[in-house]
C-alpha cells in the first residue's frame, strides 16, 4: 500500500511537545469503572501492546455491527410479524459491547503500566472511538427497529447526528482549552446498552412493544436517553468548560471564528447528507438505511480524526475536509435526478470510497507517526498507547 503524508511537518513538531491532559469527573467512571479497569489491567501480560488492546475492542463493535447486519439488515426484525433475532445474538452483542468498553478503558492503563505511552496511542484510541459511534448506534437500533413500537429510520438518522456531534464536542473543547473533558454520557450509555442487550435476550423484543406508561414506549425512553445525555449533560458541560477557559484567559484560540472552525466541516457534512435524504428520488434512507448510516458515520470519523490531529499537535484546524468536494458532486447528481435509476449503486460506490479512503488515512497516519517516533505501533516488545 502506498502511504501518503497526511500529517504535516508542523504537526509532527507539535506532536513532539504534546502532553496528555484529561479530566474524568463522571461518578460512574471514577467510583465503579476505573477500579474495575485497574483490576483487569493487572491480569494482562506486560508484553501485550496497548494499541492492540484498542484495536481489539474496536473490532468487537464492528463484529456486533456485522452480526446484526446479517440477522437484521433492514432494521425490521424486532417489529411485529417478522422473524426475530435469535436470543443468543443479543447475549453475544451485550458481551461484545461490554468487552469493547472495557478494553477501551484499560488500553491507556496498560500503556502507563508498561511505560509506553505516546501521542500515537491516544490518536489511535480516539480516532477509532470516532468511527465506533456509527457501529454501536446502528447495532443498538436493532433492539427496537422499525414498526409501530419502533423508531423510524429517518428519525434514527437525526439521532445518529446528535451522537456524532456529542462526540466531536469533547475534541472541540480540547482544541480550545487543551484539556479533554471526558463526557459523562459515554460511560452511562455503554453500561446501559450492554445491560439492555442481555435483558432483550431474556425477555424478548416483544416486551418493548408494551408502553411504559400511557402512550410512552421504550423507544421513546431510548430517544430521550440519547437526547438527554447530549443536550442536558454533554453540551452544557462543554460550553461551560470553554467559557471557563475564556474567563481565565486560557483559550488557545482568541477569535470566535478560530474557536468554532472545527465545526465547519461536520456541519457541511450534515447538510450534504441531509440534502441527500430529503431529495433522494428513491427514498434512500428508507430503502438502504444501514449503508447510508455507515457512509455518514465513516465520513464523520474522517473529519473528526483530522481535528484530533490538529488539537493534539496544537495546529490550526483546516476549514474544509477534501472529502466534502466529491460528496458535493454525489449529492448534486442525486438532487438533479441524474441517477434516479442507479442511486443505490451510487450509494454503494460512494460508501466504499469513503470507507477505503478513511482506512487509507488511518493506516498512513499510523505509519507516519510510527516512523516519526521510531516505534512499532503494534509491537509486543514496545507497545504504544495512551
Amino acid at each position: 500500500m502506498a502511504f501518503y503524508e497526511y500529517v504535516t511537518k508542523e504537526q509532527l513538531a507539535g506532536f513532539d511537545k504534546y502532553k496528555y491532559s484529561a479530566v474524568d469527573s463522571n461518578p460512574l467512571s471514577v467510583y465503579v469503572m476505573h477500579p474495575f479497569w485497574n483490576s483487569v489491567v493487572k491480569v494482562l501480560p506486560t508484553w501485550l501492546a496497548p494499541n492492540l488492546i484498542t484495536f481489539t475492542g474496536f473490532m468487537f463493535l464492528v463484529l456486533n455491527f456485522l452480526m446484526l447486519a446479517f440477522y437484521d439488515y433492514d432494521f425490521d426484525a424486532s417489529a411485529e410479524g417478522h422473524v426475530h433475532v435469535p436470543s443468543w445474538v443479543w447475549v453475544a452483542a451485550g458481551i461484545f459491547n461490554f468487552l469493547a468498553y472495557t478494553l477501551d478503558g484499560v488500553d491507556g492503563k496498560q500503556a502507563r503500566r508498561t511505560n509506553s505511552s505516546t501521542p500515537l496511542g491516544e490518536l489511535f484510541d480516539h480516532g477509532l472511538d470516532s468511527w465506533a459511534c456509527i457501529f454501536f448506534v446502528a447495532t443498538v437500533y436493532s433492539i427496537f427497529g422499525r414498526g409501530q413500537a419502533g423508531v423510524d429510520v429517518a428519525t434514527l438518522y437525526y439521532i445518529l447526528w446528535v451522537v456524532l456531534f456529542s462526540f466531536i464536542l469533547s475534541h472541540w473543547e480540547k482544541y480550545n482549552t487543551g484539556i479533554l473533558f471526558l463526557p459523562w454520557g459515554y460511560d452511562v450509555s455503554q453500561v446501559t446498552i450492554s445491560i439492555v442487550y442481555i435483558v432483550t435476550a431474556v425477555v424478548g423484543v416483544e416486551t418493548w412493544y408494551i408502553p411504559v406508561a400511557w402512550s410512552f414506549h421504550y423507544r421513546d425512553l431510548f430517544t430521550v436517553m440519547i437526547l438527554g445525555c447530549s443536550f442536558a449533560v454533554t453540551l452544557p458541560m462543554s460550553l461551560f468548560n470553554v467559557f471557563k477557559a475564556y474567563r481565565s484567559s486560557t483559550l488557545k484560540h482568541g477569535s470566535l471564528y478560530e474557536s468554532f472552525l472545527p465545526f465547519l466541516s461536520p456541519v457541511l457534512l450534515f447538510l450534504l447528507s441531509t440534502l441527500w435524504v430529503l431529495l433522494s428520488p428513491s427514498n434512500v434512507i428508507q430503502v438502504q438505511p444501514r449503508i447510508f448510516y455507515l457512509m455518514v458515520g465513516t465520513a464523520f470519523a474522517n473529519v473528526t480524526c483530522k481535528l484530533i490531529v490538529c488539537q493534539m499537535s496544537n495546529t490550526r484546524c483546516q476549514p474544509l475536509s477534501w472529502l466534502l468536494l466529491p460528496m458535493s458532486a454525489v449529492v448534486l447528481l442525486v438532487a438533479t435526478g441524474a441517477v434516479t435509476h442507479s442511486e443505490f449503486l451510487l450509494l454503494y460506490a460512494w460508501t466504499s470510497m469513503v470507507v477505503l479512503a478513511h482506512i487509507h488515512y488511518g493506516i498512513s497516519v499510523v505509519h507516519q507517526l510510527s516512523d516519526h517516533f521510531n516505534i512499532f505501533a503494534f509491537s509486543l516488545r514496545k507497545p504504544s498507547s495512551d
